[in-house]
């Protein structure tokens, strides 16, 4: 029998458990950055293979699959330390960022999966086929990372949510930073195997706001993925509804594959109440503690046990000395992000 992996808490702490997410490693780069584009803005790109080439085209998919050999996955490290959020500090709301929510609540539906599969690809009480690990290769030092990430439901069925640091390495507030290279999602990726195939990137999504300034306060960002195997991602392990506007005190299960637990080998979860950080630092937490490689990872409103899906409220972003972890809050403008990406194919 496998050990469920949930952390219970005493009530009191319940209110007040983090998720496990880390800072990224963000590197300066020689891209310009866009002009007159505010943080809430999102930009597109299209990935590229560590060659020079872009993933524009199924063979270039294949490709993708290719070099991400099982000795490769393992090898891949997590794509940032638990050290750069820390203790006492607060990130001021930048410019465009409201205080609170900016409308009315909101959600879009979450959908199970439309192809039938055998045993090995259903639904257990201590995993989702709607969540995955991402491996991607970084341009600035040519090393292979991982992070985490989930399936999201929407018009094209094929989009993985994330945090904007898995896609970009970040900017510096004068040069934008660089695309990730050879990036692809694992559903349900488990000690090697990948039950559902794998899922290279064909377009990226993130906020200016992370990608010109490493803003923690926009890392958050959306993929569209090739089909694997003939089938599209949502149809093959289901997906994620998205919430948005919703009170920052919310019931969240936080799902990835943090590397100090089972070596990032197995899905982790933690669940909790997420409450806002500080007066000047409208992002949300919770205390889970997770360590690298959770990165991505999904904070679910509503997870249902017997579907495996729930409403995405947050994603991984950073964690502090005393293991809070943090994420953007979900507005308006995540609502916006996935309707300018969600029917792109």
């Amino acid at each position: 029998m496998r050990r469920i992996r949930r952390l219970l808490l005493p009530p009191l702490a319940a209110a007040l458990l983090v998720l496990g997410l880390n800072g990224p490693a963000a590197a300066e780069t020689t891209a310009e950055r866009a002009p007159g584009a505010g943080p809430s803005a999102t930009v597109r790109s299209v990935p590229g293979l560590s060659d020079g080439t872009t993933a524009d085209s199924a063979p270039a998919a294949e490709r993708i699959a290719e070099y991400w050999t099982p000795e490769r996955m393992a090898k891949a490290v997590p794509a940032d330390e638990p050290a750069a959020d820390l203790p006492g500090t607060a990130e001021p709301a930048p410019a465009g960022r409201p205080a609170d929510t900016s409308g009315p609540a909101g959600s879009t539906p979450p959908a199970p999966p439309a192809v039938e599969r055998g045993d090995d690809a259903a639904v257990l009480l201590d995993e989702t086929p709607a969540v995955g690990k991402v491996f991607f290769t970084n341009p600035v030092d040519g090393r292979d990372y991982v992070c985490s990430g989930s399936a999201l439901n929407s018009p094209s069925k094929q989009m993985v949510l994330t945090a904007g640091h898995c896609v970009n390495t970040g900017g510096n507030g004068s040069t934008a930073g660089q695309w990730m290279e050879n990036w692809t999602y694992v559903p349900r990726y488990r000690d090697g195997s990948a039950p559902f195939g794998s899922f290279a990137a064909k377009e990226y999504r993130s906020f200016n706001g992370w990608v010109n300034d490493s803003s923690f306060a926009w890392d958050a960002a959306m993929v569209t993925t090739w089909p694997s195997g003939g089938d599209k991602l949502v149809d093959a392990t289901g997906g994620h509804g998205l919430s948005w506007n919703y009170d920052r005190a919310q019931a969240v299960t936080v799902w990835g594959y943090p590397v100090d637990r089972d070596s990032g080998q197995v899905q982790w979860w933690c669940s909790g109440t997420t409450e806002r950080v500080g007066i000047l630092d409208g992002r949300i937490q919770i205390k889970c503690d997770f360590g690298g490689g959770s990165s991505g990872g999904p904070w679910l409103r509503e997870y249902s046990d017997s579907s495996g899906l729930g409403y995405a409220n947050g994603v991984m972003s950073t964690v502090n000395d005393a293991g809070w972890n943090r994420s953007p809050y979900f507005d308006d403008n995540i609502k916006a992000m996935f309707d300018a990406q969600g029917s792109r194919t």
